[in-house]
């Protein structure tokens, strides 16, 4: 991590609303995001997976005030120069560092001119920061008057906001109710439902409330189908698209009952071959509708879709006949 960058750490989410901000450890400036995450649901959770080429931001530039500052930069400073075996160059590269800004370009951080505007640093995801994307906001920190837009691209806004929220959704696990439930056979229609409970909206707020910047989003992902991936290519989904859409209650699919073994289900597979004496791997995967609204956007704004699935094992047999 170079001097001056900072790393941003994200709580995930439970099934209860949690809060965490940014902290200070040792000489290192994390990000002072805040995060409530609410999710709905029990048992396994993952994070969304945007649909496309589009990704969160791996970096940003969030503001500083000029105490905040000058606390980090004489913190980092110490630290380095105190630390017993610390490598001569790592001394002296955080002291030049901390010239630039006492005694050199800047004097004494700009204290005395705290009132007047801000300093700005990096901020990296620290989930992502071996990805090349992470290392693009490599502008060493930099100060900007009140009023003035930061001369940077990723400069934290609301949009920014929502955008690392959609990063920390966190989705219930989307294992499908079957029926037949573990075993199926060869060309019986085998109905497929989701429980309406389990997959409900859930959201993440981001908030920021430093340097003078007082700024939140809140993201939101809705689920809006079903996707059913049979495991092989000898079967048959309903609808023949594979894709089940949500229905007006929640749910997703119909459950199956009694009288209905003539009937072909509204979500579910047709398997025309046995599994042998291994078993399909059932790929079921929910996609969501993401939005967000925040400050100066009241109004839901769409963000990429996002998807969520995991596998399950499905036994299919052969019916056995007897001849007489």
């Amino acid at each position: 991590m170079t001097a001056g960058s900072a790393a941003a750490k994200g709580p995930g989410a439970s099934e209860a609303e949690v809060e965490t901000s940014g902290k200070r450890s040792g000489g290192d400036l994390v990000s002072m995001i805040r995060y409530t995450s609410t999710t709905t649901g029990r048992g396994g959770k993952g994070n969304v997976t945007p649909v496309g080429n589009w990704t969160p931001p791996a970096c940003w530039y969030e503001p500083r005030s000029a105490a905040e500052f000058s606390k980090y930069v004489e913190g980092m400073y110490d630290e380095t120069v105190n630390t017993p075996g610390q490598h001569s160059y790592a001394k002296a590269s955080v002291g030049m560092f901390r010239n630039e800004y006492k005694d050199g370009k800047y004097k004494n951080y700009n204290l005395d001119k705290k009132d007047e505007g801000n300093w700005w640093v990096a901020v990296r995801d620290e989930d992502r920061w071996t990805e090349p994307a992470a290392q693009l906001c490599d502008k060493q920190p930099f100060w900007v008057e009140n009023g003035d837009a930061p001369p940077v691209e990723n400069a934290v806004t609301p949009q920014v906001l929502a955008e690392l929220a959609y990063n920390r959704i966190q989705l219930p696990k989307t294992e499908v109710t079957l029926a037949p439930e573990t075993t199926t056979k060869v060309n019986l229609p085998t109905w497929a439902w989701l429980d309406k409970a389990r997959f409900k909206e859930t959201s993440v707020t981001a908030a920021l409330d430093v340097g003078g910047l007082n700024i939140q989003a809140t993201t939101t992902a809705k689920p809006v189908s079903l996707k059913l991936a049979p495991g092989t290519p000898d079967a048959e989904t309903y609808p023949a698209s594979g894709e089940c859409t949500i229905n007006d209650d929640g749910s997703i699919g119909e459950p199956y009952a009694k009288g209905k073994g003539d009937q072909n289900p509204p979500c579910g597979i047709r398997y025309l071959r046995s599994s042998g004496d291994g078993t399909f791997k059932l790929q079921a995967t929910v996609t969501w509708e993401i939005t967000w609204t925040g400050t100066g956007n009241p109004n839901p704004t769409q963000l990429p879709n996002g998807t969520f699935g995991n596998d399950q094992d499905v036994t299919v047999q052969e019916i056995q006949s007897v001849n007489r």
